[in-house]
């Protein structure tokens, strides 16, 4: 069987490494798992040409709210984050799935985090949706969002309302930390969590992160450059840190569980797959 990740550009991409390590510790022979390079005009064609031999897709952006009209079915929470990063073929038709929420979920569980009184979204994109069903899962109905642009968040209030979330939306501060101007970190509340889904670079130095020791704890989506600034920051000041590697790791192994029928995922086997790919061994 075959299955692929999606993307443009895609040659970075990690998946392969999650996917191919699942397959023989799972037992599974004559699975294969590649990248495919591939935008919202050419999806279309190339998801209809694929054959019976496929067992499904994993997708990035830009593609993961493209896919939603070549579906045949979208899982709930597809419907209410607006966006799918998995594609499963099946005899009756396609499926959609997010495993971007599980990941999430999954990654500050190992930080110890289960549960929140408060928390702050950094970014109104697509993974800011996947942060706010996130966080309904950790029990929260209430949630800061800081974007860079909020007059283009619509996407995130729509699917905020779909998911019974309460965002108080915010622009995102300059964040230097010095001259005057107002920290990152300003307005948001101690001994709550704090998910950035800004990509790498947003912010270049940890000093533009004070006041983040009372903090619960912190979820970067970012995995490569590791540390980001707000990582780096947050470890020295004593706050538990979750990466983007820790959620690709997860929302990985939940797409090996859809793609295969098989449960559970051999998580262990995978990361340290992933570790060796990235250098973290």
């Amino acid at each position: 069987m075959k299955a692929a990740v999606l993307g443009k550009p895609i040659a970075h991409s990690r998946s392969p490494v999650l996917h191919n390590a699942a397959y023989p510790a799972l037992g599974l022979t004559g699975w294969s798992y590649t990248s495919i390079e591939c935008d919202e005009d050419e999806l279309p064609d190339l998801v209809k040409n694929l054959g019976p031999d496929w067992a499904g897709l994993s997708l990035t952006r830009p593609l993961k709210r493209a896919v939603l009209p070549l579906l045949d079915v979208a899982d709930s929470l597809v419907t209410a984050v607006g966006g799918a990063n998995t594609v499963i073929f099946r005899p009756d038709g396609r499926y959609g799935y997010n495993t971007d929420v599980y990941g999430m979920v999954a990654a500050l569980a190992e930080v110890g985090v289960s549960t929140a009184s408060s928390a702050t979204v950094l970014g109104g994109g697509a993974t800011a949706c996947a942060a706010l069903a996130a966080l309904r899962e950790l029990g929260l109905t209430s949630v800061m969002v800081l974007a860079r642009a909020p007059e283009r968040a619509g996407g995130l209030l729509t699917a905020a309302g779909r998911l019974g979330i309460a965002v108080e939306l915010r622009p995102l501060p300059a964040g230097t930390g010095s001259g005057g101007q107002r920290p990152v970190t300003a307005g948001i509340q101690a001994g709550g969590l704090l998910i950035s889904t800004l990509p790498a670079g947003a912010f270049e130095t940890e000093r533009q992160w004070p006041e983040l020791s009372e903090l619960l704890a912190v979820l970067d989506v970012v995995y490569n450059p590791w540390p980001t600034s707000l990582a780096a920051a947050a470890s020295a000041a004593g706050v538990p840190v979750a990466s983007g590697f820790d959620m690709l790791l997860h929302q990985a192994a939940r797409q090996v569980e859809l793609m295969t029928g098989c449960r559970p995922a051999p998580v262990e086997a995978m990361r340290t797959a992933l570790r060796a790919a990235s250098g973290r061994v």
